[in-house]
């Protein structure tokens, strides 16, 4: 989900060069997505020197604003004031001022896998609600349904299916719910979810594959067979 648009920043105490106008509306026209620094000095054609003191300028003037992008984080990434920068810059909700948060992820699953435990078995929808009727974390279902992905890929809890009968009877059937790897099925052997097949999970470029990266599922041959199998 992207971010939306904040209200317009402030305006220039002084009028602005026409050098600054050129380069702030080419920075505007980029919205939440920004512009990159070489981009914009070849985007605006102007000279070097020229581009580095409007941004200087428009920086003061508070007028756009420089943010990280976690596909390249050496790159100077610039944007408009009024706009917040999109997920694909940032990474999302995973990721705190352009690093990976890994304390919020192992905090989720550690949460994650005692719920688990004290429910037996239950859904993503089952955590979410009992974490969020305890205000035990601040969590979207959507984090909550990532974070179980990665814990059955991790071989930490598995992915089965409602049968609705027994400890299943309180969740619909047929629905996804999750369990303790380690833990006795009622209706027979455990069975690792089909999620503990994804190609991702043996993938040894996994920590630079991103939606839109050079390495992305977009992209992936291996990925796009899983999905068609």
């Amino acid at each position: 989900m992207k971010r939306g648009r904040k209200p317009d920043g402030a305006s220039p105490s002084q009028p602005l060069a026409d050098s600054e106008t050129v380069v702030l509306n080419l920075i505007k026209g980029k919205k939440n997505m920004g512009i990159w620094l070489a981009d914009i000095k070849r985007e605006a054609k102007l000279q070097p020197a020229v581009v580095d003191k409007s941004l200087a300028s428009l920086v003061k003037k508070n007028l756009i604003k420089q943010v990280k992008n976690i596909q390249n984080k050496a790159r100077k990434h610039y944007m408009a004031v009024e706009f917040e920068p999109s997920e694909e810059l940032t990474g999302g909700a995973w990721y705190n001022e352009g690093n990976l948060d890994k304390e919020l992820i192992n905090i989720l699953k550690e949460t994650c896998l005692k719920v688990i435990n004290k429910l037996q078995v239950t859904t993503a929808q089952g955590i979410f609600d009992f974490l969020k009727d305890r205000k035990a974390i601040n969590c979207t279902i959507g984090q909550i349904s990532e974070i179980l992905r990665s814990m059955v890929l991790d071989n930490a809890i598995i992915e089965v299916k409602s049968s609705g009968l027994g400890e299943y009877h309180s969740i619909p059937l047929g629905a996804v719910c999750y369990r303790i790897a380690s833990a006795a099925t009622a209706t027979g052997p455990k069975t690792v979810g089909a999620m503990a097949s994804i190609p991702c999970g043996v993938c040894p470029r996994i920590n630079e594959c991103t939606p839109d990266g050079i390495i992305s599922p977009k992209t992936c041959e291996y990925y796009t067979k899983w999905l068609e199998f």
